[in-house]
């Protein structure tokens, strides 16, 4: 009797317990669903909060673009910009005055023309100077007279060694100097500015220096051929003296052979130097490698530029591309160029006229990466051409 009033006890409070479990789990799946819901409130209030907050308290986003794969785009603004300050140079140059770009290629190139011009020139006279005195001791190379011999004998020991001189540094100019070989100008920057001028003034230019200079001026070229032509002469008439001089030395004896010998030794060596300064010029030769056809040229450019101021630049450009990254709008480019340029101006003499530096900082556009046309001034569009400055 008493067990089973014990197991109807139990049975009575086990059915009691089972609403109250109900409940308890029912209001704890309650709470949970509560705390789920503030916490996507606040993960959504964070993320707008970050959306408002400057770029640089943001991180950066996955699969963000590489900016320096854009350099070049951003050179195209630099390009705008190149073509702006040409303009800006053109309006400032004198309107009496035309102007010539520095090159120093073309410049060094001019000086060693004029001078291989002058060394023909002079080569020539002092050649024929030298063979009259020559003709005078020939003839004059009889005992009556000999004791004027001694002061020739020592001019002619010591002129071989300055002609040979002479000769070797006109041929090493001719080597390294008087060619068209092309300079880089800073990755074409200056080249670029040049035919922006070019573009802007063209009628005020007398020159870009560099690159095309002209065809050959036959006129100036047969001029200096026959310089040339001169020196060949002078040279054919110091070679006969030799000849004269190796005749009295075999007819001569004792010290006065001697004499004879020593000259016509000296004069060979010249007729040497002689030789080989007309080689160097290549006058057969209608290439750049012939120093007399490159002096031509050469001429021909210092003769166009004549009287024409001397403008020297500088230039760099630089292209700038710009990244932003927002968390709901994704990434965006923009582009921005800068320029920097410097100049002075110079009479042909050296004095400056004037000077000035200059620069340039365009406003970033931004590009559409698929190509869209916007009005951004950036995309070239099928048969639309771009604007002159």
């Amino acid at each position: 009797m008493i067990v089973m009033l014990c197991l109807g006890a139990l049975y009575s409070a086990h059915s009691n317990a089972q609403p109250s479990a109900s409940s308890d789990l029912s209001e704890a799946r309650a709470r949970l669903q509560e705390a789920e819901a503030r916490q996507a409130i606040a993960e959504a209030e964070r993320a707008e909060l970050l959306a408002r907050l400057p770029l640089a308290q943001t991180k950066a986003l996955g699969g963000s673009v590489d900016t320096r794969g854009f350099g070049a785009a951003g050179l195209a603004r630099a390009f705008d910009l190149t073509l702006e300050l040409a303009a800006d140079v053109c309006r400032m140059l004198p309107a009496d005055r035309l102007v010539i770009l520095y090159d120093p290629l073309v410049s060094q190139g001019i000086v060693v023309a004029r001078t291989v011009d002058a060394a023909l020139v002079r080569q020539a006279q002092e050649l024929a100077l030298r063979n009259a005195a020559l003709q005078r001791y020939i003839e004059a190379s009889t005992p009556a007279v000999a004791h004027r011999r001694s002061a020739l004998l020592l001019a002619w020991l010591s002129a071989p060694a300055m002609m040979l001189r002479a000769g070797a540094d006109l041929a090493s100019l001719f080597k390294t100097d008087t060619t068209l070989a092309g300079t880089a100008y800073g990755d074409g920057a200056r080249a670029l500015f040049a035919s922006a001028m070019a573009r802007s003034c063209p009628a005020r230019l007398a020159g870009l220096s560099g690159g095309y200079m002209g065809e050959l001026d036959v006129t100036r070229h047969a001029a200096l051929l026959e310089r040339v032509r001169l020196v060949g002469l002078e040279r054919a008439t110091l070679a006969q003296h030799i000849d004269a001089l190796d005749a009295l030395a075999a007819g001569a004896k004792g010290e006065r052979k001697k004499e004879l010998a020593a000259i016509a030794a000296a004069v060979t060596v010249q007729l040497k130097a002689v030789d080989s300064f007309i080689d160097s010029l290549r006058a057969g030769e209608a290439s750049d490698k012939s120093p007399l056809f490159t002096t031509a040229r050469y001429l021909g450019q210092a003769e166009r530029s004549g009287g024409a101021l001397v403008l020297d630049v500088d230039l760099r450009l630089e292209g700038l591309a710009i990244q932003r990254d927002r968390l709901f709008t994704g990434e965006h480019l923009a582009l921005s160029g800068v320029a920097f340029l410097w100049y002075r101006l110079h009479e042909p003499d050296g004095r400056l006229v004037r000077a000035d530096a200059l620069r340039r900082i365009s406003r970033p556009v931004r590009v559409d990466l698929r190509g869209v046309p916007d009005n951004d001034g950036f995309w070239d569009e099928p048969g639309v051409k771009s604007p002159r400055p």
